[in-house]
C-alpha cells in the first residue's frame, strides 16, 4: 500500500475525531476499522434507550457542534445521525473489515509497519506510516466472566452489547449482572417493559448521582480541585438519594471523579433506576454468582434463584497488547495509558492514543486535537 503520514486504528468517535483534525491540517492518513461500519459500538451494539450521559456541549467532536435543534441529552439515534454527518462533512473513508494483526516500529526506516487482515478477502494487507494512532477505545472486546455451569443455563444469556430493548423480555425473570450505567439502564428498561422479576447484582460500592450533579461538577472542576468537587458531589448525593444501604447499595470511600480517573469506574448517572430500586421493582442482590445449573443461579451467599435470562453488563477488555509490538512506554497490558493525564496521549516514535483518558467524548476530542497539532509540528 502507498505510504501514509498517519495510520489510525479504529473508526469509533475517537478515530473519527482524529481523522477530522488531521484532515483540517491537510495531513494524509488512513483509518483501519475491523467492523463493517464506523462507530459500530453505537450503530450495532448499543441498546435502544441509550442517551449521552452528559450535556451535548461536553460531547461534541472537534470542529463540528451539535445542531441547535438537538436536545440537551442526545439520544442514540440522533448521535448516530451526527456521526454520519461528521463523516460526510470531513470526507472520512475508513477501510472497513480490517483487523490489525501487528504494528511495529522499524528503527531503520523510522516508519510504522502495520499488518491488517482483510475480512472480505482473507488476505493480510501491509501499511506503512510515520505515525500510528491507537483509537480502539476503552470498549473494545465484550467481557463475560467465567462462571461454573453457565454453559448449562437453559435460558438466554446476553452481553449488554446484544441487548436492544426490554420489550422481548415481558413477563420474564431477568438477572442483570453488573451495576454500572449500562446495568442500571438495562434493568430500568426491563421493568418499564414489564419484566416480571428484575434483579441486579450490585456487589461493589457505587456512587449514584444525577445529571444535574455531574453538570455542576464539570463546571466546578475547571476552577476547584477534584477532592473538593467530590466532597460536594457525595453530600448532594446523600441529600437527594438518602441512605442507599437499606436498598443493598454501598457508597465507596473514594470520591466519584477520583475513582473515574484512577480506576476508570464511572459513577452511575441515575435516569430512573433508583426509583425502581426504592419501590422494589428492581431487586438488588449483593452477592456474586457462584454457579449455574439449568435455570437456577446459586449465589455466593448460599441462596438460589431461578431466572429466564441473564444479561451480563460486565464491560470490556482491550486487546491492543496482542497486536501492538515493542511499545514499553505508552500503553499497559490492559491497553490503557501508562503516563498520567494530561501526558497520556503521546508515546515514542510517533505513537499516539486517543480516547483513553477516561474523560469520555470530551477527552477524546482534546486528544485528537493534540495529536493532529503534534504531528503537524513534526512534519
Amino acid at each position: 500500500m502507498p505510504e501514509q503520514v498517519a495510520i489510525i486504528v479504529g473508526a469509533g468517535p475517537s478515530g473519527l475525531a482524529t481523522a477530522a483534525c488531521l484532515s483540517r491540517q491537510s495531513t494524509p492518513y488512513i483509518i483501519l476499522e475491523r467492523e463493517d461500519c464506523f462507530a459500530s459500538l453505537w450503530k450495532k451494539y448499543a441498546y435502544d434507550r441509550l442517551q449521552l450521559h452528559l450535556g451535548k456541549q461536553f460531547c461534541e467532536l472537534p470542529h463540528m457542534p451539535f445542531p441547535l435543534s438537538f436536545p440537551k441529552y442526545v439520544p442514540k439515534t440522533l448521535f448516530i445521525q451526527y456521526l454520519d454527518d461528521y463523516v460526510s462533512h470531513f470526507k472520512i473513508s475508513p477501510l472497513h473489515r480490517r483487523t490489525a494483526e501487528s504494528a511495529e516500529y522499524n528503527e531503520v526506516s523510522k516508519r510504522w509497519h502495520v499488518k491488517a487482515r482483510n475480512a472480505s478477502s482473507g488476505e493480510v494487507e501491509e501499511y506503512f506510516g510515520r505515525f500510528l494512532v491507537v483509537a480502539t477505545g476503552e470498549a473494545t472486546d465484550p467481557y463475560t466472566p467465567e462462571i461454573e455451569g453457565l454453559d448449562t443455563f437453559s435460558g438466554e444469556v446476553l452481553h449488554s452489547t446484544q441487548f436492544k430493548s426490554g420489550k422481548q423480555f415481558s413477563n420474564k425473570k431477568v438477572l442483570v449482572v453488573g451495576s454500572g450505567n449500562s446495568g442500571m439502564e438495562i434493568a430500568l428498561d426491563l421493568v418499564n417493559h414489564g419484566a416480571k422479576y428484575t434483579s441486579i447484582i450490585v456487589r461493589s460500592p457505587v456512587h449514584i448521582v444525577s445529571r444535574e450533579m455531574v453538570y455542576l461538577a464539570l463546571i466546578l472542576l475547571k476552577r476547584i480541585e477534584v477532592g473538593m468537587v467530590d466532597s460536594l458531589l457525595v453530600m448532594l448525593s446523600k441529600l437527594v438519594f438518602g441512605d442507599l444501604s437499606k436498598y443493598g447499595i454501598r457508597r465507596p470511600s473514594e470520591g466519584p471523579f477520583y475513582m473515574k480517573v484512577k480506576y476508570g469506574k464511572y459513577p452511575v448517572i441515575d435516569v430512573g433506576a433508583y426509583k425502581k430500586i426504592k419501590s422494589g421493582e428492581i431487586q438488588v442482590l449483593p452477592a456474586e454468582i457462584a454457579s449455574v445449573s439449568g435455570k437456577d443461579v446459586l449465589f455466593e451467599d448460599g441462596k438460589a434463584r431461578s431466572f429466564d435470562t441473564i444479561v451480563f453488563c460486565t464491560g470490556f477488555k482491550r486487546s491492543t497488547n496482542l497486536w501492538l509490538k515493542g511499545d514499553g512506554y505508552l500503553l499497559n497490558d490492559d491497553g490503557l495509558p501508562k503516563p498520567n493525564y494530561p501526558d497520556h496521549w503521546k508515546g515514542k516514535n510517533g505513537l499516539y492514543c486517543v480516547g483513553l483518558s477516561r474523560r469520555g467524548l470530551y477527552g477524546a476530542s482534546v486528544d485528537a486535537q493534540n495529536i493532529a497539532n503534534d504531528i503537524k509540528s513534526l512534519m
